[in-house]
């Protein structure tokens, strides 16, 4: 039986002894801590960061509506709005106003701008009442509305005998001679001494309505309304429609019947019969709506 012999390891002397350095071998704990304080430096990283982003958007939108702000003003102040000074004459107040309205009518602002740039205007008397009210106005938790804004001034700037005059200018205010663009600029003027009457759009658009002329309010019965501009609208293209067709906007009269003297040859019956005449000559007379000669131009809403 043969014996097989087992190579023997040489035997070696510890490290230590042999005066090397001995490294520490890292563990799986070891490793476990590294990669946690890792992920907790990229957490930290990330954070900071966010914070710093945080930090400057609202600078960077406050910078932003400042410069929108600044521009709208340089708009406004090429208009060449004119300074209020406060003072007892109505007539001073109200052109004052007037100026306003046309401006941001022209700029088409939000109404809170538009309040701000209007009391930008005012200096001396007006700015310190402007103080108060606009105390007021932050203490009551009020709206810096455009509506709101002409009800203070109005109430300190025109006396109630002043006011209780414009709404009534108001109320009987028809359009006449005027066009529908002129209508609508003294509608709107005058309005603002009425605010009660016009308080929502439907009743706007009613008010606005009742004091067209009566052949725009007929043509606008059929139409479907919902805006004010909806209604400025149609009415004027009623007007051009009606210019157009060569009655500029007003009735035509009938030829005049010609009337014979008594005495004259052919006597009462031949006066008679220019009278039947001039009665059939303006029968003939075309429709200022519809160019027929079926029917007068006031018997034309009857006949559609």
């Amino acid at each position: 039986m043969y014996g097989f012999s087992q190579a023997q390891e040489p035997v070696r002397e510890p490290r230590e002894e042999r005066g090397e350095t001995v490294e520490p071998q890292p563990g799986p704990r070891a490793e476990g801590r590294d990669q946690v304080a890792t992920a907790i430096q990229q957490i930290t990283n990330i954070l900071a960061r966010l914070v710093e982003q945080q930090g400057q958007a609202p600078v960077n939108q406050s910078r932003d509506l400042d410069i929108g702000q600044d521009r709208a003003l340089e708009r406004f102040q090429k208009f060449f709005p004119p300074k209020f000074l406060g003072g007892p004459d109505p007539e001073v107040a109200e052109r004052w106003l007037d100026s306003m309205i046309n401006i941001f009518v022209a700029l088409n602002y939000t109404e809170d701008r538009q309040v701000h740039f209007a009391v930008f205007q005012f200096e001396g008397p007006a700015r310190v009442w402007w103080n108060v009210i606009r105390a007021k106005w932050e203490r009551e938790g009020t709206a810096w509305i455009w509506l709101n804004f002409v009800r203070e001034f109005i109430k300190k700037y025109l006396p109630p005998i002043v006011q209780e005059k414009r709404e009534d200018d108001f109320i009987k205010f028809r359009q006449g001679t005027l066009s529908v663009f002129e209508y609508e600029t003294q509608f709107t003027k005058l309005s603002k001494f009425a605010p009660e009457l016009i308080s929502t759009e439907q009743r706007r658009v009613r008010r606005f309505v009742q004091g067209l002329n009566v052949e725009i309010q007929e043509a606008l019965a059929v139409a479907q309304i919902n805006t004010f501009t909806e209604l400025l609208e149609k009415a004027q293209r009623i007007e051009i429609a009606r210019v157009g067709r060569g009655d500029g906007g007003k009735k035509i009269l009938g030829t005049p019947k010609e009337i014979t003297p008594r005495g004259a040859p052919g006597g009462r019956g031949q006066a008679r019969g220019a009278s039947e005449g001039g009665q059939a000559s303006a029968s003939r007379v075309p429709c200022g709506y519809c160019g027929k000669t079926i029917h007068t131009e006031d018997n034309y809403w009857r006949k559609t």
